[in-house]
């Protein structure tokens, strides 16, 4: 398909995970994108993988922490192409060990985590606006988690965060939508990217797979594939939404996997 052709598309954290697969799956459909990354090494391999493909790819460095570098990554890449069509905002993390319970974490990391995640998108929303209403409008879409919409042990920051993220989404949408910008957001379930493989032990990862209803784990394309749809034209009165992309994680009772294990009807 080529459901993009035509568009600029700016991708936040592109070098690897989520956001490598999502540049990737946007740049097959037609997009002409930015590969936006700290890593600038590893963002200029992912952008040239894609050249290699066929595809049409620039790789620019930016600090998501910092408002100025956060505007000037927008400014270069409307400078190369002319326009931006679709921003999506996908740079976030926590910190293991430090992002605990609430009385037990870091408030230092907690002040980076929420800089690092809710400020992040907040700056690529911030600073591609204007630059889409000057050509008619755009798509953002903003990476949250669905740490962001429940509660957990831990992670506390993380999911603060997150939740932050989709409240944004809302308030974009609304703000704007009438000036023909749309946002949206997706929420992932446990992806089984090179830094989740990292911190999240392999036993951990099985527990999340025994609870999906899908029988594995998520994919970075698997998230890739939403965003460009949301992205896309197809997605035109789609706004201020969050797509959750869990393989149905969270849908069900928390005691259907136990009752599995008994043998018992579902």
């Amino acid at each position: 398909m080529a459901r993009l052709v035509g568009k600029v598309a700016i991708v936040a954290g592109a070098a690897v995970g989520i956001g490598r697969a999502t540049a990737s799956i946007m740049a097959r459909e037609g997009a002409r994108v930015i590969v936006g990354d700290y890593d600038a090494d590893a963002a200029g391999i992912a952008a040239e993988a894609i050249r290699s493909s066929g595809g049409d790819a620039h790789s620019l460095y930016f600090d998501a922490t910092s408002e100025e570098s956060v505007r000037e990554l927008i400014t270069k890449a409307r400078e190369r192409y002319g326009r931006i069509d679709i921003m999506h905002n996908n740079v976030g993390g926590t910190e293991p060990g430090k992002d605990v319970d609430l009385v037990g974490l870091d408030i230092a990391a907690w002040e980076r985590i929420l800089k690092l995640t809710l400020h992040s998108a907040m700056y690529g929303c911030r600073h591609v606006i204007p630059v889409m209403l000057q050509t008619g409008g755009g798509a953002i879409v903003n990476t949250a988690s669905m740490s962001g919409a429940i509660g957990d042990a831990g992670l506390t920051a993380y999911g603060a965060a997150k939740a932050g993220v989709i409240s944004l989404t809302r308030y974009v949408a609304t703000q704007y939508g009438r000036r023909n910008i749309r946002c949206n957001a997706v929420a992932p379930g446990l992806i089984a990217t090179e830094r989740a493989n990292e911190v999240v032990a392999p036993p951990v990862q099985k527990i999340f797979e025994e609870h999906n209803l899908v029988p594995r784990n998520g994919r970075p394309e698997d998230i890739g594939h939403v965003v460009a749809f949301l992205a896309s034209d197809e997605a035109a009165f789609v706004t201020g939404q969050t797509i959750t992309v869990d393989g149905g994680h969270f849908i069900h009772g928390p005691t259907l996997v136990d009752m599995m294990k008994l043998g018992l009807s579902i």
